[in-house]
C-alpha cells in the first residue's frame, strides 16, 4: 500500500504533464489565444495541492513516503535534475531537432518564464508560511524545485513538439523525478509538489504563447551572446548573463 501511494503520485505527475502536452500546449500556435482548456492541467495541479494542505491525507502520504524511502534517505540529485530541461532546450538543435525559436528567443523565454514562476513561488512561500516535513523552515508550499523543473519542461515541449515528440516530452520525466525526490528527501509534502508543478506548467504555457520581446530588433552589426546558468547554494534558481557586442 505504501509503495502504491508513491507510484500513484509519480504516475499522476507524468499523466497530467503529458495531458498538458496533448490538450494544452499541442493546440498552441504562434497566433493562438490561450483558452480555458489549455489551463485545465495547471489548474488541476494547483487545486489538488491547495486542497491537500493541512490534511491528514497529506501527512499520511508523507509518512508512507518516508517509510518507503527510509527515514535517513537523502540525495542531492533533485538539485540538478530540475535544470535538465533547460539544457535540453539548448541542446536539441545539436541532436538534430528543429526548435521553434532561435537561441536569443529561447533565452528570453527561459528567463521570463522562470521570473514569473519564481515571483509566484516566492510570494506564496512567504504568504502561506507552511512548515516543511523536516521542520527546517516555513517555506514548504509550493515546491520551488518542482515549479522550476515543470516550467522549463513546458518550454522544452513547445520548442520541439513538432520536430520530435519523444524528445519534447522527456522533460516531464525529469520534472516528475524532481518532485518525487523532494518528497523522498522529506523537504516537501505532496501538496507542495502538486502546486509547484501547476505553477510551472502555467508559467511555461503563458510564455510559450507570449514569446516576449520576439519583435525586438537588434543592429545587424551587433552580436548578442547569452548564457543561462543554475545557481545552487543558500538560494537555488537560474541566473542569466546577456552581453551586447
Amino acid at each position: 500500500m505504501k509503495s502504491k501511494l508513491v507510484i500513484i503520485l509519480f504516475l499522476l505527475l507524468v499523466f497530467i504533464g503529458n495531458a498538458q502536452t496533448k490538450d494544452s500546449i499541442s493546440s498552441l500556435k504562434p497566433k493562438d489565444k490561450i483558452t480555458y482548456k489549455q489551463l485545465i492541467a495547471p489548474a488541476a495541479f494547483i487545486t489538488a495541492g491547495t486542497l491537500l494542505l493541512n490534511t491528514k491525507l497529506n501527512k499520511d502520504l508523507q509518512n508512507n513516503a518516508n517509510k518507503l524511502f527510509g527515514d535517513n534517505f537523502h540525495t542531492s540529485a533533485d538539485n540538478y535534475l530540475q535544470f535538465v530541461p533547460v539544457a535540453q532546450i539548448y541542446l536539441g538543435k545539436t541532436f538534430g531537432f528543429q526548435p521553434k525559436n532561435n537561441f536569443k528567443q529561447q533565452t528570453i523565454n527561459i528567463v521570463v518564464a522562470n521570473l514569473i514562476m519564481g515571483t509566484t513561488v516566492f510570494a506564496l512561500k512567504n504568504t502561506t508560511n507552511q512548515e516543511r516535513p523536516d521542520q527546517s523552515d516555513n517555506l514548504s508550499f509550493p515546491s520551488g524545485h518542482t515549479a522550476l523543473a515543470f516550467t522549463n519542461a513546458s518550454l522544452l515541449y513547445y520548442e520541439y513538439k513538432d520536430s520530435n515528440l519523444w524528445y519534447a516530452s522527456s522533460g516531464f520525466l525529469f520534472a516528475s523525478a524532481t518532485g518525487i525526490l523532494r518528497i523522498a528527501n522529506n523537504k516537501h509534502y505532496t501538496s507542495d509538489v502538486l502546486a509547484g508543478a501547476g505553477i510551472g506548467l502555467a508559467s511555461g504555457l503563458i510564455v510559450s504563447y507570449w514569446n516576449p520581446f520576439k519583435s525586438l530588433a537588434l543592429d545587424k552589426n551587433k552580436k548578442t551572446t547569452a548564457f543561462v546558468y543554475p545557481q545552487i547554494g543558500t538560494q537555488i534558481g537560474l541566473g542569466a548573463l546577456i552581453h551586447l557586442n
